[in-house]
């Protein structure tokens, strides 16, 4: 089923280019992500990100959360809620959910992510995660109870308040469309990597993904402006 939306009919949708980065520092550039998003939303804009690794959101949250704890509905085989890597590198792709809960930007008791399956290291970041009060959906129990289902409890998780989208995964289109009347206040599709991607299949599949969410905060900007 389609959601019948043109996004841009209904809100003010640009291209804003790239964000800084410091490809010589990680932690520098996760300042310069921030600050960027940080002027986007003094502006009132809601940011709809693509990404390569996944500590991108952890600028972005950051900054959509400096004022209010989000929410989070995370699309993953993954939980990122790992404590470090490698001898305990606490900012590399594994690690930027259990970063943005230590930094009181992600609500964990309004999160859930969907998709996990098994831990290719140890249960640290399933314990973490469940200790913090995440719900934590893995694969075999998504396929199980279906999309409808599944994102019936995510909408209940996550409530009337400000939520974050990360996307970096299955039955993805009909997931996305259950979005619809959330106030997602920003969002990301990760792990796209074009020089990895002659075809240029997984970049037309992550557009997709970011389309299907666009329509959702289109249509939640126009409801509000109302």
């Amino acid at each position: 089923q389609t959601m019948h939306i043109v996004p841009y009919d209904l809100a003010n949708v640009a291209d804003l280019g790239d964000s800084p980065v410091n490809p010589a520092s990680v932690e520098d550039a996760l300042k310069r992500v921030e600050g960027f998003y940080t002027a986007l939303i003094a502006k009132g804009i809601r940011p709809l990100a693509a990404g390569g690794d996944h500590l991108c959101s952890l600028p972005a949250l950051r900054a959509v959360g400096a004022k209010q704890p989000v929410g989070m509905i995370h699309f993953d085989a993954h939980t990122d809620l790992y404590d470090g890597y490698f001898g305990g590198f606490k900012y590399t792709h594994g690690t930027p959910f259990r970063r943005a809960i230590e930094d009181g930007v992600l609500d964990p008791r309004r999160t859930i992510q969907i998709g996990l399956r098994g831990s290719m290291y140890d249960l640290d970041d399933f314990d973490y995660g469940a200790k913090m009060g995440v719900r934590l959906v893995r694969i075999e129990e998504a396929m199980e109870k279906g999309p409808k289902a599944i994102m019936a409890e995510a909408r209940r998780i996550v409530g009337g308040g400000p939520v974050y989208v990360s996307f970096d995964t299955f039955q993805a289109q009909q997931m996305l469309r259950e979005l619809r009347g959330l106030n997602i206040v920003g969002a990301d599709v990760v792990e796209v990597s074009p020089p990895f991607d002659p075809s240029g299949l997984t970049a037309h599949a992550g557009v997709t993904m970011m389309f299907e969410i666009l329509c959702s905060m289109a249509e939640d900007v126009a409801k509000r402006r109302a």
